[in-house]
């Protein structure tokens, strides 16, 4: 805990080494940063006239390879990016947790009552609640504090805003109650436990990982209780290509969608359990070609090519791992088509049928690939119906890249990102 201005001392001077692994060198970002962290201080003081706190900030997180692989432990490829959500907190000596998010109400949770309540379902004090309930049947300590958090990762963009808050939650309580102890692969399992049964949506654990853990990463969902995240090595910045996240908003919140997203891993699962298992990673895509007249009569047909996507995406993640560590760009890129063309063709999540006249990301992919066939990559980012495209644009097609899809979707709806080597941490200036 530190005095606030003392730490809007630290900013003023600038130089600050937490800062530019956090958002990288460019002077005008860093000044904005720090005006940022001002601000909520400031805020912070306004709302609860205290002025002792800790500084936190939980990344954004890019999905690279493996769309839709972890809910049925398979693997996947991220990478933590520079959108994130940051945190001012501390101590309250309550029972109550009081959180004002910027452009949000207000909201409060009585820790001292820690059970489901499913008329909270998808809300923050779900998600808060049941972070304390698991942490403190996992043994650590939880406790009242106040927080302001500002957030840069746009809701429904793709990056994993709910993630992102999950751990960033956990890591306010690692480092006010717990010393910091509890790891961050930890963080991650505990924002994926209550998203799953205090929010009540069936994600897997890719998002919370890369977000909690950080940097370029892979991750193995075998062992859904014990990941293996395995760094990778690999400098993006050298290819002289552009990351760039486009926003290409659609995606609903109805009763009708949201059983849309439910669908994709409820699918996957059934097919697995006509053969016997619980999961499509228990199972090959042999066993299933062999059993298909049966399955489908069960399942249906789409069941059936999403486990032939899940089965694809998930080798080519370690096909595309395997080309980084070669530092063959060009044989991941071409993967990186593959793995979208097998969203689109296979797992069937670029527009919902509910909706089926709004296809903005099937307009933005076809528009990556009138500009970027030959020379760059693309595909659908995350969950998908709605949200985000992911594209590799080599340099000399950036602005016409941004121009065009800014044209359509809004100036300021292409993000370019960059891979941060920190994952939701408290900020030491």
């Amino acid at each position: 805990m530190t005095k606030i201005n003392v730490l809007k001392e630290k900013l003023n001077k600038g130089n600050n080494p937490a800062f530019n692994e956090l958002y990288g060198s460019d002077p005008s970002v860093l000044l904005e940063q720090a005006t940022r962290y001002s601000t909520l201080m400031d805020e912070f003081q306004k709302v609860y006239g205290k002025d002792d706190v800790t500084l936190f900030s939980s990344p954004g997180r890019t999905e690279i390879g493996g769309n839709h692989t972890d809910h049925n432990y398979g693997r996947v490829l991220a990478g933590a990016v520079n959108l994130d959500n940051i945190a001012v907190g501390a101590p309250n000596g309550t029972d109550t947790i009081r959180i004002k998010s910027a452009g949000y109400p207000g909201f409060k949770v009585d820790i001292s009552d820690l059970k489901i309540d499913k008329a909270k379902f998808y809300t923050s004090e779900a998600l808060v609640n049941g972070i304390c309930a698991r942490m403190k049947e996992n043994g650590y300590s939880i406790g009242g504090f106040d927080a302001c958090i500002d957030g840069c990762v746009p809701k429904g963009s793709g990056l994993s805003s709910s993630a992102s808050f999950e751990v960033l939650i956990g890591a306010i309580l690692n480092e006010l109650f717990n010393d910091g102890k509890m790891s961050a692969v930890e963080n991650a399992i505990i924002g994926q436990w209550s998203e799953n049964n205090y929010f009540g949506k069936p994600c897997g654990l890719m998002d919370q990982t890369a977000c909690s853990v950080g940097g370029l990463i892979t991750i193995d969902f075998k062992d859904p209780a014990n990941p293996v995240v395995k760094e990778i090595d690999f400098d993006f910045v050298s290819t002289g290509f552009s990351l760039v996240i486009t926003d290409v908003g659609g995606g609903h919140d109805d009763p009708a969608s949201q059983a849309e997203y439910a669908s994709l891993p409820t699918e996957m699962k059934a097919v697995a359990a006509e053969l016997g298992a619980k999961v499509l990673r228990e199972v090959t895509l042999e066993q299933i070609v062999e059993r298909i007249p049966e399955i489908r009569e069960k399942t249906g047909d789409r069941a059936i090519l999403r486990a032939y996507h899940f089965h694809g995406d998930n080798q080519r993640v370690a096909e595309q791992v395997a080309a980084l560590e070669g530092n063959d760009f060009d044989a991941f890129l071409k993967m990186v088509v593959e793995s979208g063309y097998s969203s689109y063709m296979y797992n069937q999540n670029i527009f919902d049928v509910v909706h089926k006249d709004e296809q903005v990301v099937s307009l933005a992919l076809a528009l990556s690939e009138m500009i970027l066939k030959g020379s760059g990559a693309w595909r659908v980012h995350g969950g998908g119906f709605g949200g985000t495209i992911q594209a590799f644009v080599p340099q000399n097609k950036l602005g016409e890249y941004v121009k065009t899809l800014e044209h359509v979707y809004g100036k300021g709806s292409c993000h370019k990102l960059f891979i941060r080597s920190k994952g939701s941490v408290k900020v030491e200036l």
